[in-house]
Formats: C-alpha cells, sequence, structure tokens
C-alpha cells in the first residue's frame, strides 16, 4: 500500500497509523459492528468466518501478509475476522485513509487491485470446494499456506516448512470436511512423503511442485 506514496503522503499516513499485536484467537472485527480502522497483515494468519443463528461458522477467507484487512467506505464489517495465529496488524483510521484515497487515484488504484485478486482468489476457492475431492482439497489448503504465510519466501526455493496455522477442526470447516477425513488425508500424503509433520503442527514440504500435483 505504502509503494504508491511520496513522502509528504506517507508522513500523513503515519498520523493516523499504528502497530497492532494480538495473539491467536483474539476477534480483530465482528461481524455487523461498525469500521473503525482497517489494516495491512504484516506477519501471522487471519480467519474470516460468517457464522449463522443456530451458531454454525464457515471459515470464507484467510489473509496473509501483506493483505488488506477490511472492506473500504463499508459502515459495518461483513465478517468476523479472528487471529488463527499470533499476528501483527498495521492498523489504520477509516477516515484517515479514506481522505488519503480521495487524494491519491494510485492508491485507489492499488487497493482495488488487491481486491480483484482476492476475489478472483476466492472464485478458485469455490472450484476446489465444489468440485475436488478429499484429498484434492487437503492438497491445495496446504499449498495454500505453504505459498503465502511467508512473502519472503525465496521464489526458486524447492521446499516449505511452517508451522499450520489452523487447528484441524478449522481446517475441516474451511474445506468442508470431517476432521476424521482431514487427519486421514494428512496421515496419506505423509505416508507417501509429499509431506513430513512432526510436533503435530510442524509441516516439512520437501517438494512444492510435488504437491501441487496432488491439488487436481
Amino acid at each position: 500500500m505504502c509503494g504508491v506514496l511520496d513522502s509528504a503522503e506517507l508522513v500523513a499516513l503515519s498520523r493516523h497509523t499504528r502497530l497492532a499485536r494480538h495473539s491467536a484467537g483474539e476477534e480483530l472485527a465482528a461481524d455487523g459492528m461498525p469500521v473503525e480502522s482497517y489494516a495491512n497483515v504484516m506477519r501471522g494468519v487471519v480467519k474470516l468466518t460468517k457464522v449463522l443463528e443456530d451458531g454454525r461458522q464457515q471459515i470464507v477467507g484467510l489473509q496473509f501478509a501483506p493483505d488488506f484487512l477490511g472492506r473500504l467506505f463499508a459502515p459495518d464489517s461483513a465478517v468476523t475476522a479472528e487471529a488463527a495465529s499470533d499476528v501483527v496488524l498495521c492498523r489504520v483510521s477509516k477516515s484517515g485513509l479514506e481522505r488519503l484515497i480521495a487524494a491519491n487515484p494510485k492508491l485507489e488504484r492499488r487497493l482495488m487491485e488487491q481486491t480483484l485478486r482476492e476475489l478472483d482468489e476466492a472464485r478458485e476457492w469455490i472450484v476446489t470446494l465444489g468440485r475436488k475431492t478429499a484429498a484434492e482439497k487437503v492438497a491445495s489448503f496446504l499449498y495454500l499456506i505453504a505459498t503465502h504465510l511467508d512473502p519472503s519466501a525465496d521464489s526458486e526455493q524447492k521446499g516449505r516448512k511452517f508451522i499450520l496455522p489452523l487447528t484441524r477442526g478449522d481446517v475441516a470447516d474451511f474445506l468442508g470436511l470431517t476432521i476424521e477425513t482431514v487427519s486421514r488425508q494428512l496421515s496419506r500424503l505423509r505416508a507417501e512423503k509429499v509431506i513430513a509433520i512432526s510436533a503435530v503442527t510442524q509441516v516439512d514440504v520437501p517438494d512444492l511442485e510435488r504437491l501441487r500435483k496432488r491439488c487436481g
């Protein structure tokens, strides 16, 4: 977001920003509540959920660094945002950012491009949920985490290691599967040496391309 601003605009933006650290499980925004600030994810994973009246929930998205958290110009939040892992956010006041956007078309375009990218990713995920097998869904989820969790990772690196940011229950919810099915598919990938799992949540993907081919 800051890459399209000149020095004076960066100074103006800094007056409205603050770093905020949140522990896993903390609510960052509540569905239906007034929006008072936006944020860039600096580190960690944020999960976006919708909750039905009877308490059932659906994870509708995950956000990673440097994703923009919040829906521009909306008076109220349309989802509940929760820290899936420990996260660091760069928060900016709603009024301050919206004034800066009004004065800077390049910033508006940058944020619009990110919104469209997220829309494309959401459409891809609809295909995953609607048409892929359980094995392909779990592989797709792991590939998503492996390729998005660390934006500074070398794109030429053959493999990745990461801490799984969601519980198996959340993974099951995100994929529309049961916990037992998720566990079974993870065990299958481990048995076939596509992944290695240690300490329950430490995942090692030795060959990203091999995992990608399991995504369907």
